[in-house]
């Protein structure tokens, strides 16, 4: 069993957004399905840390997550700022159920296991708290990364933590979020959001004892990032 994991798919079947009429993303999805079968197996889990589809609502997103569903292995998909789908949990549990889409579990609050280590994770947010509205969300996406890790650890698993926007970005510190990873002494961090010249500002290694990963599917070349022996080693 191995553990991948791929940000922002930026699926469209749903939409009319192609994503191609941006530098490298030429056949994204199809060099997606390419590599991920390639490599990843019925019982692997692969990790989606946001933006999995330009979809609007469920019924929008719903040929996109018919998609995901079909490709190998189990996922796991938390939110990222461009999945306007998203709802409550409850709701979004009903609508993979309803639709068949057993392959798929949404990480949001909670955690999931694979073997001793727990996938803990949440949207997180820009890394600018001078605005009072963005102050507020900041507060609230570290209090469900919070909650996250602490399902994980009830558990006595060890959390490792996927993020959609970066706590670190070039000299800048999401300290709300920081704050919560130091506490929980958090050694791995994989993030997207991310892409063209943005990339070039990643920190992707090691910094202040973390370990960050930048894992947005362009920067990946659209191939899902393997990340199990990462993960075991960590907690060796």
């Amino acid at each position: 069993m191995k553990l991948f994991v791929i940000a922002d798919l930026h699926l469209s079947f749903g939409v009319n957004k192609p994503m191609d009429i941006f530098g490298g993303w030429e056949n994204h999805v199809s060099r997606i399905e390419e590599n991920w079968q390639k490599k990843v197996c019925s019982e692997d889990m692969v990790v989606l840390p946001g933006d999995l589809s330009w979809g609007m609502n469920f019924q929008q997103a719903r040929a996109d997550f018919a998609f995901v569903n079909g490709l190998n292995g189990r996922k796991i998909i938390s939110k990222g700022n461009h999945d306007y789908w998203w709802t409550t949990k409850n709701k979004m549990d009903n609508f993979l159920s309803e639709n068949g889409f057993d392959t798929i579990k949404i990480l949001h609050n909670n955690h999931y296991a694979f073997g001793d280590i727990g996938i803990c994770g949440t949207r997180g947010w820009i890394n600018d708290n001078s605005e009072p509205a963005d102050a507020k969300v900041l507060a609230r996406e570290a209090g469900r990364l919070e909650m996250s890790i602490q399902s994980a650890l009830k558990e006595h698993l060890k959390p490792v933590v996927f993020l959609h926007y970066p706590p670190v970005y070039g000299s800048d510190r999401n300290l709300d979020m920081l704050e919560v990873l130091y506490r929980y002494d958090i050694k791995e961090v994989f993030y997207g959001h991310l892409h063209g010249n943005a990339k070039n500002y990643a920190v992707n290694g090691l910094s202040e004892g973390i370990n960050y990963h930048l894992v947005s599917s362009d920067f990946l070349q659209f191939d899902p990032m393997e990340i199990t022996k990462i993960v075991q080693s960590d907690n060796s």
